[in-house]
């Protein structure tokens, strides 16, 4: 049980909006630690979707006719397979590590002929890896993107409003390049190639309500889900063709998924809630970084108001309280707390949400560490390290295992802590960006234990 009047000291000590808050320069001796071989993850284990094919057919409708400005495509586009793809720029030996991977599941999974060739010029998709510094530079808002078209990226650069780069200018897809920064974690390459890739393939929206998809922008799901190989392997099934019109793929709909996914028809549907303007402009706003933190805080709130008044209780109220929460822990630990355990219990409730509790669990886990309740933090830790295994977030994956290092030394559970630490060392090496990154996480997690207990 947490220990809320302790938590809510430490959340006055520790507060922040980073998953755990930073540390000083003078930082605990982790670093003297050999660090291990980078861990990677085996065989995909995804989750078939757990709910009705009448819910997936209207998801896919508005992941494949909509784009994120509001604007509807005229007609239904996808690529004639086979689909080849190519690798271009600055790429390390990881980008073919996890290409090839990505292959591997979009070929048994989704059912796409896919496959890599080394000519870019012919490829019908490009990955062209290129310094994150450059990126951020020309599209700051962008982790990474895709544009319809073949374009290198100095001709992007060269003109950025080309009329051609238009999704809704298309009738058929013949070709799309992908933009990745190459400077990045292991984990950041991997998780833009999966949800890149499969928007130059498919859905080329993103939609808040989705629980199950990386097709949310709330970027909980780091891999392509069993949900969306569903929604690749329709796009791909020979009933539907390129230029058809929303109806004309609507009605073709059903008897596909009753084929491709034939528990979809077990389940019951839920009514849908459309997700208002206001309520998506509020949470853009709150999680865009280059604002002013009183003016993203201003925006959660917001957010949170609308959510509540719309009565959800689905990942759009999730997201609104943790990221409430997040922006109000060094000023608010009361409501921070307070928020971040009913998001907690939020995406508790459902399983296609687990990844998303384990992310508020970090938080709380964080927290009880600070506050010196070493049992909280290892049960949550158990709790949800299986979760974020299963869901491929290397970076979570070595927070918990971190802080339950650090709970388990403060107990005197030496051996274990030296076990954890080392695994979570291993971890962290795939999940952030450099060896330098992965000592100085690990010192952050073991100076929130407080003195006298480490």
């Amino acid at each position: 049980m947490v220990r809320i009047g302790a938590l809510l000291l430490a959340l006055g000590l520790v507060g922040g909006c980073a998953t755990v808050p930073p540390a000083g320069p003078s930082l605990p001796p982790v670093a003297q630690f050999a660090l291990p071989p980078m861990r990677t993850f085996g065989r995909p284990e995804p989750s078939p979707p757990q709910r009705s094919n009448e819910e997936i057919a209207r998801d896919f409708l508005d992941l494949t006719f909509e784009l994120e400005n509001g604007e509807s495509l005229p007609v239904f586009t996808r690529f004639d397979e086979p689909v080849t793809i190519a690798l271009t720029g600055d790429s390390r030996p990881i980008f073919d590590i996890e290409l090839d991977r990505l292959i591997d599941r979009m070929r048994s999974e989704a059912g796409i002929d896919i496959r890599r060739t080394d000519d870019p010029a012919t490829a019908a998709i490009v990955v062209e890896a290129i310094s994150s510094d450059d990126l951020r530079h020309a599209v700051p808002s962008a982790a990474c993107f895709v544009l319809p078209r073949r374009i290198t990226w100095a001709d992007f650069r060269a003109n950025m409003r080309r009329k051609d780069l238009d999704w809704g200018s298309l009738r058929k897809r013949d070709a799309a390049t992908i933009f990745v920064p190459a400077d990045v974690s292991p984990q950041e390459v991997r998780d833009c190639l999966h949800e890149e890739t499969a928007q130059a393939l498919g859905p080329v929206n993103d939609l808040y309500r989705l629980e199950d998809s990386i097709f949310n922008d709330d970027n909980m799901h780091s891999v392509l889900t069993g949900f969306d190989m569903i929604v690749l392997r329709a796009a791909y099934d020979p009933a539907l063709q390129d230029g058809m019109t929303r109806d004309e793929v609507a009605a073709r709909l059903p008897a596909i998924l009753a084929r491709i996914n034939p528990r979809g028809e077990r389940y019951a549907t839920r009514p849908l809630s459309p997700t208002p303007r206001e309520w998506k402009d509020a949470i853009d706003g709150a999680l865009t970084l280059d604002r002013g933190i009183g003016a993203r805080r201003q925006s959660s709130i917001q957010a949170l108001v609308i959510a509540q008044d719309q009565g959800w209780q689905d990942t759009r109220l999730g997201l609104s309280l943790l990221t409430s929460a997040r922006l109000a822990s060094g000023q608010d630990g009361a409501f921070a707390l307070e928020a971040f355990l009913k998001a907690r219990e939020v995406y508790d409730s459902r399983e296609a949400t687990r990844i998303h509790a384990a992310n508020v669990g970090i938080q709380i886990a964080a927290f009880a560490l600070a506050a010196g309740d070493f049992e909280t933090a290892i049960a949550l830790a158990d709790r949800y390290i299986p979760v974020t295994q299963k869901e491929e977030n290397a970076a979570l994956l070595a927070d918990f295992l971190l802080v339950r290092a650090a709970s388990e030394e403060a107990l005197g559970k030496t051996a274990q802590a030296k076990r954890d630490r080392r695994e979570g060392y291993g971890w962290a090496r795939y999940g952030l960006r450099s060896d330098e990154a992965v000592i100085r996480r690990a010192a952050e997690i073991e100076a929130l234990v407080p003195q006298g207990e480490a």
